[in-house]
Parts: structure tokens; sequence; C-alpha cells
């Protein structure tokens, strides 16, 4: 399965593991079945005020307006509410990520939901299949519009800040790198990932990153660098973290 290394804001470079067409294919068919079966209630209980009013082709014009406009909001809003993970994306697992390490933003996901007219409807998928399968980088053209692409999450790897909390601390227990209240819980939740991942694929790409984020953070808190284990160095940062600012 094709990866995809991206630096984040901290200058650390983290491999994804992009999602394959097929998967995508799915979660965009889950995210048109569900909006489809909204649009068909709203359009009955449209039906049932204005009755025969929408007839004609000005009529069915009007709908079909209406139904696109409906589909790209249904992505945007789903996109930004889940925050890169649509309701299709949630439940295949996938999540859309900026290629320079940002957090997607609205104008992100708006161009990303207006492009899918392109790529999807009105080309039957047929463009983005193209693009998703020959870009180095699984872009289809929304993708390549906000520099975005897909990439696989793993479920274990979906860490929140309660996950963090409930690392076991002792109540005397002494903190060794007090300079670590400089950081924020986005920064622990980006060392717990580092950590994770590591954990799970113990490569040269994640061990890299391992010492990377190590050297930052180091140079960042002002402090010694470890000489032993970068590992517990990362996880007593956490410790620490937790204790002195719970």
């Amino acid at each position: 399965m094709p990866n995809i290394d991206i630096r984040t804001t901290q200058n650390v470079t983290i491999e994804y593991e992009l999602a394959p067409l097929r998967e995508r294919f799915f979660a965009f068919f889950i995210d048109l079945m569900i909006y489809l079966a909204a649009s068909y209630a709203f359009w009955l209980m449209v039906l049932m005020v204005v009755g025969d009013a929408i007839t004609g082709w000005g009529g069915r014009f009007i709908i079909l307006v209406v139904l696109f406009a409906g589909l790209v909001t249904y992505h945007l809003l789903s996109d930004v509410l889940g925050n890169g993970r649509s309701l299709g994306k949630r439940a295949i697992n996938l999540k859309v990520v900026r290629l320079d390490g940002l957090e997607p933003g609205i104008g992100e996901y708006l161009l990303r939901s207006i492009f899918l007219l392109v790529d999807f409807n009105f080309t039957l998928g047929v463009l983005a299949a193209i693009l998703i399968g020959s870009t180095y980088k699984n872009q289809r053209l929304g993708d390549l519009a906000a520099n975005t692409t897909v990439i696989r999450v793993k479920s274990q790897l979906a860490f929140r800040l309660h996950d963090i909390l409930k690392i076991n601390t002792l109540e005397n227990y002494e903190p060794k790198y007090p300079a670590v209240r400089q950081m924020n819980e986005a920064d622990m939740l980006l060392i717990k990932n580092l950590l994770g991942r590591y954990q799970s694929w113990q490569n040269t790409a994640h061990a890299e990153a391992i010492r990377e984020a190590t050297a930052n953070i180091c140079k960042q808190l002002d402090i010694e660098a470890p000489k032993g284990n970068q590992i517990e160095f990362l996880k007593t940062l956490i410790r620490d973290y937790i204790v002195l600012t719970r």
C-alpha cells in the first residue's frame, strides 16, 4: 500500500498510508446514499406543501440545481463537522489531510466539495478514478485544487485527550522536565501519535520521526537531549505534562 510523508508544523515528518481508490469510492457511495435518503425525505415534504407547483422543465431544472447544491453542502458540512471525516469516510476509516501538515480549513473542504461534482457526478467517477490511480499522492481534482489527500486512519491511532489522561501517575510523582508547560495539548497528542505509530510499525521512517521530534522538542524547551532511550523520554514528557497541567 503506498504511503506519504507529511511534515507537520512542528517540523516532524509522519508517514501515513494513502487511502486506495476502492475505499474512497466506498466512502463516497455511503455518503451519496445518506444524502439521497435525506433528499428523498425532503422532496416528499416539499411536494406535500407545493403539490404540482413544480412542473415542467423549469421545475426539473430547479430540482436538479437544488440537488447538486445540497450535495456540495452535505459534503462540506460533513467534512467540517467531522474534522475531515465525513460519515462515509468515518465508516471506512478515512480522513482528509493537507499535504503541508496544517489542518484543512473550510476553504479546502469547500474546494473539495465543489470539485466533487466534476470528479464523481458529472464524469460518473471516471475522472476521479483516473486521477487517484495515476497521481503520486492519490489526488483527485478536488485534492489537487485544495492541496489535500485522503489517508487511512488506524483506530488505535485516533487518540484524543482523554486517552492521554488515562496514563497512570503517582501522587508523589516529581516531574523531570518542568519546561514541558510550554507545550500544549496538540503537542502531546502529536507525541502520542508518534509513539503509537512507532510501536505499530518499527521501521526506519518512524524511528527517524522519533529522533526529529526529540531534537525539536529539546530545542524548543531548551533542555539537554536525552542520552538514553528516546521513547522513554517522550513518554516522560507526556507524564510530566499531565501532572503539571491537570
